[in-house]
């Protein structure tokens, strides 16, 4: 498409810049019906409104260029991203910096239906781009943009089931995906599957159904060996060499991730005990981790795996300057989601944890100093942008500097994610 910057791999500088020119970007995960992710939307906000209340065009024109500076396939991880687009971002052509091939245009609710702005949505659809229209409701004059849709998103706790089936009666013969916005809950996820939607917009997969008469898998018990052995000082490799090799599926692992790029090893590992010795004790706990965490998610969503690894790593990053230890604020992050990956309660998982009493409390969602970065976070995740604020000012959090870890932390998770599978 004549015009059409291509977006740059993000440098540590770019980074940087990223950081200090974003006050607030996220992504949330759209899922499909097997709870796979089929892209993401990037969320955006001027300031710490829960609301934003801003220059909406502004808001946009600055998503955009962050998508330049970052690069799309960093973002998301070369699945679609779903971007909020205003009037002038379209009929300008603003929006021609993303690729037609990944990048989804949300037209917001709020958008007067205009002869430019349809005009400009057909054009843009003709240049491969795809079309969205966010917080449907049926309105005058919305039959052209219902033409040009491939998705069609229904915000579930703002409509009832009446508004919905009636909805879904006009749109009967559209070949649009109906994406369910706002899916908290497994019993919405299963409802909304049973009305017709095929794409689920919200954290309902964090929030597993927990099966009372489970027990711990054996393996889980073995893992909780591994990571209890991993906070000796210094490590004992004959005693972790010896837990490693109960589990082939977690050797199999540990290899694959000891000779992965993110591991920057330079020399083939080959067998359990060439791991452990050529990694160091930081880098052996780090793919340990990594691999364990891999083994109790078998069978979940991959995105309940790269969600715990964002947390794990930014918990990680933001530790050092807020005078909390790193490796322990990594674990916190990353087995935060340890219910959602085992179905069990965090309740019954805690006491196996080989950590002090105040992690542990962190963990049942006690709100003291050790939970403060991964209190921060999941407010981050939902786009609670006023929470992240509260939650900073409470505990002298650097607010740009947590931006900058959240950055940092969706690209390594990316890598450790295709690394681990």
């Amino acid at each position: 498409m004549a015009g059409q910057a291509s977006p740059a791999k993000p440098t540590e500088s770019a980074q940087a810049e990223l950081a200090g020119g974003v006050r607030y970007m996220a992504r949330q995960p759209i899922l499909d019906l097997l709870g796979k992710v089929h892209g993401y939307e990037l969320l955006y906000r001027d300031g710490p409104q829960e609301a934003f209340s801003g220059d909406g065009d502004l808001a946009t024109c600055t998503m955009l260029d962050n998508v330049v500076i970052f690069g799309m396939e960093q973002l998301t991880g070369g699945l679609p991203a779903f971007v909020n687009c205003t009037s002038e971002s379209l009929i300008e052509r603003f929006v021609e910096v993303l690729p037609p091939n990944s990048a989804v245009l949300e037209i917001l609710e709020s958008l007067e239906l205009t002869g430019g702005l349809i005009a400009s949505c057909k054009r843009l659809k003709a240049g491969g781009f795809r079309i969205a229209l966010d917080d449907f409701s049926w309105r005058p004059g919305i039959e052209p943009l219902v033409e040009l849709a491939d998705y069609i998103k229904v915000d579930y706790l703002a409509t009832g089931a009446e508004e919905r089936r009636g909805l879904l009666r006009r749109l009967q013969g559209s070949k649009c995906i109906l994406v369910a916005e706002k899916i908290e809950t497994p019993e919405d996820f299963q409802l909304a599957r049973n009305e017709g939607f095929k794409l689920f917009q919200g954290y309902y997969f964090c929030r597993p159904t927990l099966m009372k008469s489970r027990k711990i898998p054996a393996n889980c018990m073995l893992h909780m060996k591994i990571l209890k052995q991993l906070q000796c000082e210094p490590l004992e490799l004959g005693q972790l060499s010896q837990l490693i090799k109960l589990d082939p599926s977690l050797t199999f692992r540990l290899l694959r991730l000891a000779n992965s790029p993110i591991c920057a090893v330079r020399q083939k590992v080959r067998s359990i005990q060439s791991a452990l010795v050529v990694m160091g004790d930081e880098m052996l706990s780090r793919v340990l981790t990594l691999a364990v965490a891999s083994e109790w998610n078998a069978g979940r969503p991959p995105v309940i795996l790269n969600l715990a690894f964002t947390r794990g790593r930014f918990c990680e990053l933001a530790a050092k300057p807020c005078g909390l230890d790193p490796t322990e604020q990594y674990l916190l992050g990353m087995l935060s989601l340890l219910p959602a990956m085992l179905s069990l309660p965090m309740e019954e998982l805690t006491p196996l944890l080989p950590f002090r009493d105040e992690i542990r409390d962190a963990l049942l969602g006690a709100g003291n100093r050790e939970r403060s970065l991964l209190h921060w976070v999941e407010r981050y995740e939902h786009g609670d942008w006023a929470g992240c604020d509260a939650v900073a000012e409470a505990n002298g959090l650097n607010r740009d500097e947590m931006i900058r870890c959240y950055a940092d932390a969706v690209v390594w998770a990316e890598a450790a994610v295709h690394s681990a599978s």
